[in-house]
């Protein structure tokens, strides 16, 4: 069979589904599909249309890893239009209520794919992209939230609410490298005797283990003191590359996640409002399929 022409091409990129469309942007770059600048545009605006985004259910995640893995030959207007997407995607994720603190984790061991290494399927998507999406993702939905990036120390960066996901999430991407203390932003706030609700902590497990002299991590013993002054507060650890070691022993207030799909906003929204219930580990969440 003869390979497809340009114009036959350009025809399939007009009549694919939104998802479909989304899977093989690559594709039609590599058959000069938008060289055509009208049809590139059509494309685009097929992309950033929120009637078909919220349709047809993508996730967040799916879209982080489309938009990580355009080649450089799709037009930027193509870009724009998946980070417009990715904007109306985050529309079905809950909103977080209170003094919301979110803590990713930009350490070197964090640059690590999100996947882990596997033979010919290791993806593109880091672990601290992923860090940065979940911030970013929560930022966009509650505005008033803090975000507590850490290393060896809390990292300051200056975040945007009103800046797309995207921006937000390449910019705490772009910062750290050096070593892990979870402890950092705990007692950050510890220090400023803040007021919480919810702590949501992401990070690889790397160095959980600061272990304290009496076995417990420095974590946990920070998050004893916090919880002295915020009583009602909650704490999340999403453990991204899962190696069944906790930061934060098991309680009614503290949540272990391990693993990552968007399913994750799901499951924290459902503890903080009490539809779990005591200690909770829940194993592994299964990637959406990309």
């Amino acid at each position: 069979n003869a390979p497809l022409s340009r114009e036959q091409w350009a025809q399939l990129a007009q009549r694919m589904s939104w998802q479909t469309l989304r899977m093989n942007l690559n594709t039609l770059a590599r058959h000069d599909v938008f060289e055509n600048a009208t049809l590139a545009a059509s494309v685009a605006q097929r992309l950033a249309d929120r009637a078909q985004v919220r349709q047809s259910w993508v996730y967040p995640y799916q879209l982080l890893s489309a938009w990580s893995n355009l080649q450089c030959s799709v037009p930027q207007v193509i870009r724009e239009a998946l980070a417009q997407a990715m904007e109306y995607a985050l529309e079905n994720i809950p909103p977080f209520r209170g003094n919301v603190v979110v803590c990713p984790d930009v350490s070197g061991s964090m640059k690590s794919s999100i996947t882990g290494y596997r033979k010919g399927a290791t993806s593109k998507i880091r672990c601290v992209d992923v860090a940065g999406l979940i911030a970013a993702a929560v930022l966009r939905n509650h505005p008033q939230a803090r975000v507590l990036p850490f290393e060896c120390d809390v990292v300051d960066v200056q975040l945007d609410a009103r800046q797309s996901v995207m921006h937000n999430a390449q910019k705490l991407a772009a910062v750290g490298g050096g070593s892990t203390n979870c402890s950092a932003p705990l007692r950050r706030l510890l220090n400023e005797r803040a007021r919480v609700d919810l702590v949501i902590m992401v990070s690889d497990n790397e160095s959980w283990v600061d272990k304290s002299r009496h076995g417990s991590t420095a974590t946990m013993e920070c998050w004893i003191e916090l919880k002295k002054r915020n009583p009602q507060a909650r704490l999340v650890c999403i453990d991204l590359l899962p190696y069944g070691t906790t930061q934060a022993a098991e309680r009614s207030d503290i949540l272990n996640v391990g693993g990552f799909s968007d399913e994750v906003f799901t499951v924290i929204d459902n503890f903080v409002n009490g539809r779990y219930g005591s200690a909770h580990w829940l194993e592994e969440i299964e990637a959406v399929t990309l």
